[in-house]
């Protein structure tokens, strides 16, 4: 990510300018409509992630299964859909800890170098899960507005604000966006706009973890604030993808 400084104070600034760029859900949708005001080198990196959430985390990418290999793996040793589940999120604790430690290891020694990738993977790891989730629902994770709401989710209160500000009325669950068949061009800018926001989130929130920049603890820490995070995106997932009763979406 850009915006990575080489020490303490230097992340503590580039943390306050990426909140500033991108703090607010409605900052967030109109840098995504305008493409960015930065030569498109930013708006470039959030495009690349919003890509890399979908390719890696929904659709899978080299050794890293696909959402819906997932799903069908826990669904055949756990008919009970919310048994699989539950196995499905214990899986994904169990990546987000082993990645928030070994990046927060080394403390801000390797700090540029290994938050970018943790960022990364935290979110591929959030996204497979929360797909896995909504697939195991009953949802079609290849239905465009249902992988939007899979991306959505990562921000949890957020998403409304959204939605509002790209002009689609919310409702009780981000899943009945598929019911409302939206423009591409809408998605598009709704999934860059989600980009913009996490991006604003890991420069305001996620550097916090290295605050003291101590190796071994810092391993700790993020190991625990990853579970941590991680856990309240699969409540929020289970919210979002309430069960259906008569298939996909």
């Amino acid at each position: 990510m850009g915006f990575l400084g080489t020490g303490k104070d230097d992340a503590d600034q580039a943390a306050e300018q990426a909140g500033q760029q991108v703090g607010e859900p409605g900052s967030a949708l109109e840098r995504a409509r305008e493409g960015g005001s930065d030569g498109g080198m930013f708006s470039g990196a959030v495009a690349g992630l919003v890509e890399g959430l979908l390719d890696a985390g929904i659709d899978g990418k080299g050794p890293f299964d696909s959402a819906q290999k997932v799903a069908d793996v826990k669904r055949a040793e756990k008919p009970d859909a919310e048994e699989a589940i539950h196995a499905v999120v214990r899986a994904h604790l169990r990546l987000a800890a082993a990645g928030g430690f070994v990046t927060g290891l080394g403390g801000f020694i390797t700090l540029p170098v290994a938050l970018p990738a943790n960022v990364l993977e935290f979110y591929v790891v959030a996204t497979r899960m929360v797909a896995s989730i909504a697939s195991l629902r009953g949802y079609d994770i290849k239905q465009p507005e249902i992988r939007s709401a899979v991306l959505l989710t990562l921000v949890g209160a957020d998403a409304d604000d959204l939605l509002k500000k790209a002009g689609v009325v919310p409702m009780s669950r981000l899943s009945n966006l598929a019911a409302q068949r939206l423009p591409g061009p809408v998605l598009m800018v709704v999934n860059k706009a989600v980009g913009f926001r996490l991006v604003a989130t890991a420069g305001k929130k996620t550097l916090t973890r290295f605050g003291k920049g101590v190796p071994v603890i810092g391993g700790v820490i993020g190991a625990g604030l990853d579970g941590y995070l991680l856990n309240r995106i699969a409540d929020h997932a289970r919210h979002e993808f309430p069960p259906r009763l008569n298939g996909h979406a």
